[in-house]
């Protein structure tokens, strides 16, 4: 996907604009997950995420088109590392996991999160990637303030996927985000404490890493947009957008109840279900 350089630093005025498209976006996946079910198609699940963004938000869905993907939603299964494209003939069945990805644009600002959700009942192993994942994800959410690096926020993802036993997809950042879909900065989910772009209040971007059960290399199909694991191994991800504060952090786009503890992990059915900890 395309990017181009913009204004890192948004303004207060910004921000707040920011703030309602992330919003809306964070809403989409609250409202899809009763849905995501054995039996389902993903075309389905991505109909119905276009006529709620269409008609009830009244917002513009940003991955319609753009580059040339032909959907509302990237709806990545199981092996499937990110963009994959909803299909009639995809269903669902018991034991997958997918990860939804949605982006909307409001009044010119883009919102865009994701969130992974168990279709029925994960074995142990699939529960504890995903799991793992969102935990990375955090790690990497805590480690943003000012002063801090993008190489701190990469290196503190990698050290919790790799201590489980996991790889770091390479191939795929994070970025920034405002009116522009994709801008800079690129944040990887990998990288060294001190190193990279120094974090500055007003900074707007995703964290949003992908993280493999099995090695890290990817292949992308002859669709020009699904991307899966070369091993065949399954691949888990998250994504929240996220603002550097004077002193710290904003999350955007959290789930109702939304804390980023490990039993609040937002899931299938019901979104916001408390997960046990293994």
């Amino acid at each position: 996907m395309s990017r181009r350089n913009a204004n890192l630093i948004k303004t207060p005025e910004q921000m707040v604009q920011a703030r309602v498209a992330a919003q809306l976006a964070a809403d989409v996946l609250t409202m899809i997950a009763p849905h995501v079910k054995p039996g389902v198609t993903t075309a389905y699940l991505d109909q119905l995420c276009n006529d709620y963004i269409v008609n009830v938000q009244q917002a513009i869905p940003a991955n319609v088109g753009y580059g040339g993907f032909p959907a509302t939603v990237c709806s990545s299964v199981n092996h499937v590392v990110c963009h994959g494209i909803p299909s009639a003939e995809q269903v669902l069945k018991d034991g997958d996991i997918i990860n939804i990805d949605v982006a909307v644009i409001k009044d010119g600002w883009h919102g865009d999160t994701s969130r992974m959700y168990y279709v029925g009942e994960p074995s142990k192993p699939t529960r504890k990637l995903v799991e793992t994942t969102y935990a990375a994800m955090w790690a990497g959410i805590r480690a943003v303030k000012p002063k801090a690096t993008l190489g701190d926020v990469g290196f503190a993802i990698q050290t919790v996927a790799e201590k489980a036993g996991y790889s770091v997809v390479l191939d795929y950042c994070g970025h920034g985000i405002g009116m522009v879909y994709h801008e800079d900065p690129q944040v990887t989910h990998y990288g060294r404490p001190g190193q990279g772009m120094v974090l500055k209040p007003g900074m707007l971007f995703t964290i949003e890493p992908m993280i493999n059960a099995g090695k890290a290399a990817t292949k992308e199909l002859s669709d020009g947009w699904t991307v899966e694991t070369r091993d065949k191994s399954l691949s888990a991800q998250w994504e929240h957008m996220v603002h550097v504060t004077e002193t710290g952090f904003e999350v955007l786009t959290l789930a109702p109840g939304e804390t980023g503890a490990k039993s609040q992990i937002p899931n299938a059915v019901p979104a916001g279900v408390e997960i046990s900890a293994e």
